[in-house]
């Protein structure tokens, strides 16, 4: 069996700057789409706030293996079990959900282990490899 190669602690720092400039951009486009109208109801602004930050991840995760920031740079998260596929996307949500109350110090943990997988992954079974 071929050791895979996992990506480096900068490859995910790349693809987390691109999920903040994506999930600015989305905050902009709806913003820009609510001002539109005269009175956009509270539930309305909540559910897209809650779609942005707090779905965002989960979703493309858990059905494309990875957010677009990951799809960019190349890297996906895959079952460590089954490199082949995604992680569920109740998973999904228990990994984001770790990932941000831990925030940086979850994902400065790659450098620790073989495999390079942060906190966040070890606690769902989740690992982040190279896209082939």
């Amino acid at each position: 069996m071929i050791d895979q190669d996992y990506p480096k602690l900068i490859d995910r720092i790349k693809a987390a700057f691109v999920d903040v400039l994506v999930l600015l951009a989305l905050m902009v486009a709806v913003s820009s789409i609510f001002s539109s109208f005269d009175n956009v109801p509270d539930g309305i602004r909540i559910a897209a706030f809650i779609f942005i930050f707090g779905l965002y991840d989960p979703i493309f995760t858990s059905m494309l293996g990875g957010t677009l920031g990951h799809m960019i740079i190349g890297i996906r998260v895959k079952k460590e079990s089954n490199q082949k596929d995604n992680i569920s996307f109740l998973l999904a949500i228990i990994r984001f959900i770790i990932k941000a109350l831990l925030g940086w110090i979850s994902l400065l943990t790659v450098t620790s282990n073989k495999k390079r997988k942060a906190i966040h992954d070890s606690v769902v079974g989740s690992v982040v490899v190279y896209n082939k």
